[in-house]
């Protein structure tokens, strides 16, 4: 006889069960890897233009009026973080995988690139081309913009590659709901059966990783998970690629300079570490503010006066954050602020710590990133005390620094000592936020990512999915597509050393 297995969906706000998600069989993990292996040269052999197409399709079933709010209403009961926000989050989505499309019709992120022969070598031509089937591992804390329909599923299959995606157990319910929307979408628009399939369980999740199948793995989500999935991609016979987005502290740098405007920084910065209850991966952290310039009562004041606490994404991230709270007291963690969250549901007090800058080294409990709404002071006695501190962070994925304005004599050098620990660095304005652009790199130095040179977001995202091949002294016909004379997919490439720009 055989069990099912399910997942429990519970309301943040009470605690409540919602309803139970079926975990998928080793069976139904199985058919969903040899689907994507069979459509895998399809997806890779299909022109950006038809994948355009198919993301699309997918975009506009996502914002369907009846659709939308159907999936909105769902989320909303699965995460609690309101329907504002999470209508925006959608909107959001559906824009993701526009983008996606766009970046892979344009066609520059393949490096096609064509050398004729010469009387001293032969002709040459490289272009990046799909790993194969894609496991993505989506975040809680986003459900749309980077759940199981989010950043690293649009592009992998914008660069051509067919996805598995685990439903996230913070949402299995709404993960279930958007797998449905996928297939529907991709089989109306003409995709190949198999480009996205999604599978639920924790056991699910191993099989992916592991199955030969599996040419790269997607992540976004916590330390502990993110390592946890790149040991066993690195312990298979054959080991594959684990892009894995897992975070740490933030930083901020207040200038001298910078100081002298506190109140707008404290704002700020309160308004920016409790965005979304404190969930997000780009939450600033730790504010490093020179001595005698008031910080910690003026971050105090704001949280007193504004501060709205809200619900955490499940039980086991709430206790974590009591938990995480009390280790950063023992580690030397000084509370100047604290306002409780909600009676009912899953929450933590939005809190704010002062630290000593003397504490702040290399493996010390104060660097260990504390999700939700937590957040540290430091004072700084002079440069040399500050670029010690910064030398002693660990790789983060964004950075502020918060100036008197352009021409702050600190912000230059703060701008240089931040750059090698992080993948993003802002001059006043603050990390919270990631734009789905062209320039946008989402990533950051071990252990915030397990791949500090790609990015989840951005065009430079589809890379991930793709490794370079060169042919030497192929015939034209036996090239892929990218690379042919005729260029039939229209890139834009760079022959003989010249960028052409493609019809």
């Amino acid at each position: 006889m055989t069990t099912t297995v399910t997942t429990t969906s519970y309301d943040p706000r009470t605690g409540q069960v919602l309803g139970e998600a079926r975990s998928s069989t080793t069976a139904e993990v199985d058919q969903a890897l040899d689907l994507a292996t069979r459509c895998a040269a399809a997806v890779a052999d299909a022109s950006p233009a038809e994948r355009a197409v198919w993301l699309h399709t997918l975009a506009d079933h996502l914002e369907e009026p009846a659709t939308a709010h159907e999936l909105i209403a769902l989320a909303d009961r699965e995460t609690a973080l309101g329907r504002v926000r999470l209508t925006a989050e959608l909107a959001r989505a559906a824009g993701q995988l526009r983008f996606y499309a766009k970046v892979g019709d344009e066609g520059s992120w393949l490096g096609a690139t064509l050398d004729a022969s010469t009387a001293m070598r032969p002709a040459l031509a490289r272009v990046e081309q799909p790993l194969g089937p894609v496991a993505v591992f989506g975040a809680s804390n986003f459900p749309f913009a980077f759940g199981v329909l989010g950043n690293d599923t649009a592009s992998a299959i914008a660069a051509g590659c067919p996805v598995v995606a685990k439903a996230h157990p913070a949402h299995p319910l709404l993960s279930e709901r958007l797998g449905e929307v996928a297939v529907a979408a991709l089989d109306a628009a003409g995709a190949p059966l198999g480009a996205f399939s999604l599978v639920a369980g924790f056991d699910a999740g191993t099989a992916l990783v592991v199955s030969r199948h599996t040419a790269a793995v997607a992540f976004t989500g916590s330390q502990r998970g993110g390592l946890a999935l790149w040991r066993l991609a690195n312990e298979r016979d054959v080991v594959i690629p684990v892009f894995a987005e897992m975070g740490t502290v933030n930083p901020v740098v207040v200038t001298p300079g910078g100081a002298t405007r506190m109140s707008e920084v404290a704002a700020g910065f309160a308004a920016s570490f409790t965005m979304g209850t404190g969930q997000f991966c780009t939450k600033p952290g730790l504010l490093l503010v020179p001595a005698g310039s008031g910080a910690s009562a003026a971050v105090r004041a704001v949280l007193e006066r504004s501060a709205r606490p809200g619900w955490l994404l499940t039980g086991q991230m709430a206790a974590e954050a009591h938990d995480g709270i009390a280790r950063l007291v023992r580690a030397g963690g000084q509370v100047v602020a604290q306002v409780p969250g909600p009676e009912q549901g899953w929450s933590a007090p939005t809190t704010l710590l002062e630290v000593p800058a003397a504490g702040l080294t290399g493996g010390s409990q104060l660097l260990e990133e504390c999700f939700g709404p937590v957040a540290l002071v430091a004072e700084y006695a002079d440069a040399a005390e500050l670029a010690t501190v910064l030398g002693a962070l660990p790789g983060a994925l964004a950075a502020s620094v918060m100036s008197c304005g352009p021409d702050d004599p600190d912000a230059a050098a703060a701008v240089r000592a931040l750059a090698p620990r992080v993948g993003r660095v802002a001059v006043d304005d603050w990390p919270t936020g990631v734009a789905v652009d062209w320039a946008q790199q989402h990533g950051g130095p071990w252990p915030a990512t397990s791949a500090p040179a790609s990015t989840s977001v951005g065009a430079a995202a589809l890379c991930r999915f793709t490794r370079p091949v060169a042919y030497q002294g192929v015939p034209d016909h036996a090239l892929p597509p990218a690379l042919q004379a005729d260029n039939p997919w229209g890139l834009t490439r760079r022959v003989a050393g010249v960028l052409e720009v493609g019809p």
